[in-house]
């Protein structure tokens, strides 16, 4: 990975070209070790507005070729991934912190988005029916035109591929926004991508902050945006947008509440949960927050210590992605702390040996934790799992639809019947039954309730199509001698 530490300067992509437009810049760092690898110009509107007119150039012509025709590029694109399995990898350690297996695990997540994209052909069958004698009726699905995207710094790889793949195999063209704290992914993506027979215009990047945000929930001929960041930043994303007559989904925080039942697998439990709370250094949005213990579940939670303790940073926990990340982590524990509550691992203070400028958390377990404290309600987005005690399973429910968010639950237990109970009334758009990230796998849709998700549909699998698409329905009448009927 070393060998990667200096990076190109970042530049925008726009109409098949690399292009800096001379820009004010920020630094890109490391958060690793802390280094400077890279630099990233901080467009306008203007740049937005240069992407947009080359994406809208495109359209017809990508738009006009058959699917298959689309999907072959992605079948060459997806390969193009596989064989730079270890680039792809180190990239997204190096500019992310995560470890060398859960990078490696997110490409091959986007490999698995592309197959789900070149399936597409064979998900999408046109409706056609005879709906009165000789008069025949039929629905197809068409772009939108130019789409945008604007991604999150937790998966530099696999969220841009939520949405990509999908939207130009059914033939729209795009603007991507990256996070600029992990733009080097995205600037690889582009350029296998064009490695692949992508045509020009067809994908496009620009590169800042909120400037060009703000440009793409505004600019008029961008007729979607998907949005994946906190719950804050998603409201003020999908107001904006939509209040510019746009179709939006915008995928926010999360406050993830795994419910432990007294009768669950200790080993499993403590090994799921622990899991949950710190891979990805708990950044991101199906991490483990919350843990509510039912009745006595005091020797799972003991045992859930002992796990927590094999995690070393630097080793098998990545760091978090930013200095100021690890101030706001840290002064979350610290607030516990102060309120009462008991820290059975605390993870704060923590340096790697050889990495004493990266950004590191330990893992982090808080127990005796109640409703009203921060750490109990607010998104921490870190190596930190927060023990509440309920006496029965309807308080422990209680507890998880009384949050604000909605993106994923979890139970462990060996008991269908109280699994169903979870099932049928926890307050998310994904649960789980003794899996601690309940992430649905391709075709099935990824995306919460509540807070946790503004907008209809769901990001990515079969109901991404209908976000990214609108019908088209045509009735056809050949017949002259038909009879006249309401039809005509």
């Amino acid at each position: 990975m070393e060998a990667i530490a200096k990076q190109p300067k970042v530049k925008n992509f726009i109409n098949g070209k690399f292009e800096r437009n001379g820009h004010t810049t920020m630094d890109v760092m490391s958060p690793l070790d802390g280094r400077i690898i890279s630099n990233l110009p901080l467009s306008t509107y203007d740049d937005v507005d240069e992407a947009v007119k080359a994406a809208a150039k495109a359209f017809p012509e990508w738009s006009a070729m058959t699917f298959k025709e689309r999907v072959q590029i992605f079948f060459k694109y997806r390969s193009l991934l596989e064989q730079h399995m270890e680039e792809l990898t180190n990239l997204v350690r190096l500019e992310n912190g995560k470890t060398y297996g859960e990078a490696k695990a997110e490409v091959e997540k986007s490999m698995e988005l592309c197959e789900f994209a070149v399936s597409i052909p064979q998900v999408i069958v046109n409706e056609i029916q005879e709906v009165s004698k000789g008069v025949e009726c039929r629905i197809e699905r068409k772009p939108l035109g130019v789409v945008a995207c604007i991604t999150p710094f937790n998966f530099p790889n696999m969220v841009p591929h939520w949405t990509m793949p999908n939207a130009l195999v059914l033939g729209n063209t795009m603007v991507m926004k990256p996070s600029e704290l992990v733009p080097l992914s995205t600037m690889r993506m582009a350029e296998l991508l064009q490695e692949a027979g992508l045509p020009d215009g067809v994908f496009n990047i620009v590169n800042g902050g909120k400037e060009v945000v703000e440009a793409i929930c505004d600019h008029p001929d961008i007729e979607a945006v998907s949005f994946v960041g906190s719950t804050k930043v998603a409201k003020i994303v999908y107001k904006r947008a939509t209040s510019n007559l746009k179709r939006c989904v915008a995928l926010g925080g999360a406050k993830n509440h795994l419910l432990v039942l007294p009768d669950a697998n200790p080993e499993m439990t403590a090994n799921n949960v622990v899991a949950s709370m710190s891979g990805c250094a708990g950044q991101r949005c199906m991490a483990a927050s919350v843990m509510v213990g039912v009745d006595e579940v005091q020797h799972i939670i003991d045992r859930m210590v002992e796990e927590a303790k094999k995690i070393v940073p630097g080793e098998n926990l990545g760091s978090v992605i930013s200095a100021e990340a690890k101030a706001r982590i840290e002064g979350y524990i610290a607030d516990a702390e102060r309120d009462g509550a008991k820290l059975l691992l605390d993870g704060r203070n923590t340096t790697v040996a050889g990495k004493e400028g990266g950004f590191y958390v330990g893992p982090t377990i808080i127990d005796y934790v109640t409703t009203d404290m921060s750490v109990a309600r607010e998104e921490i987005f870190g190596p930190v799992i927060s023990i509440l005690r309920a006496k029965n399973l309807d308080e422990a429910i209680e507890i998880e639809n009384g949050s604000n968010y909605g993106n994923a639950a979890a139970v462990f237990t060996q008991s269908g019947g109280l699994a169903k109970q979870v099932m049928e009334r926890a307050s998310a758009g994904m649960i789980g039954v003794n899996i601690g990230v309940p992430v649905p796998r391709e075709p099935f849709s990824f995306g919460g309730w509540n807070e946790s998700k503004f907008g209809v549909g769901d990001i990515t699998g079969r109901s991404s199509i209908e976000f990214w698409t609108q019908n088209k329905k045509t009735t056809i009448k050949w017949n002259p001698e038909a009879k006249t009927n309401w039809m005509s």
